[in-house]
Formats: structure tokens, C-alpha cells, sequence
């Protein structure tokens, strides 16, 4: 790590070092970046900025070749979208006006997946909603069997996910299996989202760290021309469209009356707080039914 800081530009330098809800260390061709947002790390809108931030500073770095997310919380990667981001918008505007095609929750997975470097999730603990959107637009995932759990959960707050997790479901598990996943908003576990093609594999949770270490060194110790050519033969597919049609979809329905309901109810019952994350399908539920 210390050649890397000594060859750094002091404005790099400054930039990793002034995140508020990210960690990044850059060893041996490796920014290792992890997700430090408690108490369960909601993708907030500073998280957003800072997504946007480092991926942009890492974009020209030759060399970094493999980037890593992990969470600070073992129990939680990326919980959901912030409830309160609504509040946000405004403020946000500028980040969503960098990406025309795509929304604000759209442009982070959009960024990650055309990020010219190989991206990695070490998923240890749970991801919902645009949590899972995160995963899903990463190159590879890696998941622990025994903790890891990961659902497209919108569908429990009166909305389809509009961070391309309609699109990148798809792509990734089928149309049958991405309906299931979708309508019933339901969390899985890491051996039933290997299964489907969601992550790459589970892997015992003793294991995990090891495993993603040597994925990671033996695609590092590749030149950044062989991975670009890799990543240019096998480029991720052009969903513009879809994305469009997704945005459509859930701004019509979060505009309703009933989403704000839910949320509202979900935040009294203890959503974004651990104890109201560990089974926050059953909150929702919940919540749901008593009104």
C-alpha cells in the first residue's frame, strides 16, 4: 500500500482520505472500499456523492485494477435507498444531470457497471432494494452461505425498483425467476441466489474473505490491457430503454398515496434501525396489512 501513497497526487490522496461514509485502501492493484454508513448503511445521498466520487477518481487510475466492496457491518451491505431521500432530491439534482439516461438510483449502477476496472461485492450480510441493485451491477459477488440474504423488496413499500433492478434482474436470473423475485419482494439466501444466477457463488462464511482474496490477486496480477480486453469482449448489455421504462414506472407509483403510507409506517415500526432490518419483509407485511 505505501508505493501507491507515496505515487499518489496529493488531490487523489485527499479525495480517498474525506469520505464520510466510505473506507478505501488501494494495495497491489486493489481498491479495497468499504461501505461505512450506520446504523445499517441506507444508500443515502451521501453515499450516492461518495459512490460517484471514488469511482469517478478511479476510472483513469491504471493502476488499480480490481475494485472491492465490503461492508463496516457484518449484518448489513447496503440495506435499501434512504426513506428519507425523497428529501434529498433538490440537492441531488446535480449528480442525476451527470448520467441523462438514467435516473439518480439508475446512475449508480450504471457507473458501476461500466467501471473499467473489475468490480467485486464481499456480500457478508443482507442487501435489499437498491442494495441489491448495487450487487447485481457489480461484475461479480461473491456471497457467505450462512449470513448473506439479498431481495428486491420493493414491491413491499407500493413501488417496482427504480434503481435498474427490473432490468438488471432480467439479465441476470431470466424473466421467470426475476417476476418471482419482484412480486414477492422476498429476501434469499446466498445458495438460492447462486442458484439463480443473482451472485456469482456462496461460499462458507469462514471462507469468504479467503475466497474473494484470491479471485482478487489472480485478476490483478493481470495487465490492464487483458483485462480491458476481457471487460470489452464481454461488455454489459445496453439497457437504456428498459431503464427509461423502469423510471416511468416507478415515479408514477411512488407519486401515489399509498407508498408514503408505507414508508411512514415502516419507519415507525423500525425500518433503517437493526432490530427492524434483521426481517424487514415481515415489518412490511406488517405495516401493509394495517392499513
Amino acid at each position: 500500500m505505501q508505493t501507491y501513497w507515496l505515487t499518489a497526487n496529493l488531490g487523489t490522496l485527499m479525495k480517498l482520505n474525506s469520505y464520510t461514509t466510505l473506507r478505501v485502501a488501494i494495495d497491489a492493484g486493489v481498491a479495497w472500499i468499504t461501505l461505512d454508513n450506520p446504523p445499517v448503511n441506507v444508500l443515502s445521498g451521501t453515499l450516492i456523492r461518495e459512490l460517484h466520487d471514488v469511482l469517478g477518481t478511479l476510472r483513469d487510475d491504471r493502476s488499480v485494477r480490481v475494485i472491492v466492496f465490503s461492508s463496516a457491518n457484518p449484518e448489513f451491505f447496503i440495506a435499501h435507498v434512504d426513506i428519507h431521500i425523497i428529501d434529498e432530491m433538490d440537492e441531488l439534482q446535480g449528480i442525476a444531470d451527470r448520467n441523462p439516461d438514467a435516473n439518480l438510483f439508475q446512475g449508480v449502477g450504471e457507473l458501476l457497471r461500466h467501471q473499467p476496472q473489475v468490480t467485486i461485492v464481499k456480500l457478508a450480510g443482507k442487501a435489499r432494494a437498491g442494495g441489491a441493485e448495487f450487487v447485481a451491477a457489480a461484475d461479480m459477488a461473491f456471497a457467505a452461505r450462512e449470513s448473506a440474504g439479498i431481495g428486491q423488496s420493493e414491491a413491499l413499500m407500493g413501488i417496482v425498483p427504480g434503481g435498474g433492478g427490473t432490468q438488471y434482474l432480467r439479465e441476470r436470473v431470466g424473466r421467470n425467476r426475476a417476476l418471482e423475485l419482484l412480486l414477492t419482494g422476498d429476501l434469499v439466501d446466498a445458495e438460492t441466489a447462486a442458484a439463480y444466477g443473482w451472485i456469482n457463488r456462496a461460499v462458507p462464511a469462514a471462507e469468504l474473505d479467503a475466497f474473494v482474496d484470491g479471485v482478487v490477486e489472480k485478476i490483478a496480477a493481470l495487465s490492464p490491457e487483458l483485462i480491458a480486453a476481457a471487460k470489452q469482449l464481454v461488455p454489459p448489455a445496453d439497457l437504456a430503454d428498459g431503464l427509461r421504462a423502469e423510471n416511468d414506472a416507478w415515479a408514477e407509483l411512488v407519486s401515489g398515496a399509498l407508498p408514503p403510507r408505507l414508508m411512514a409506517g415502516a419507519l415507525e415500526q423500525g425500518a433503517q434501525t437493526p432490530a427492524g432490518e434483521r426481517d424487514l419483509e415481515s415489518v412490511m407485511r406488517s405495516v401493509a396489512a394495517g392499513l
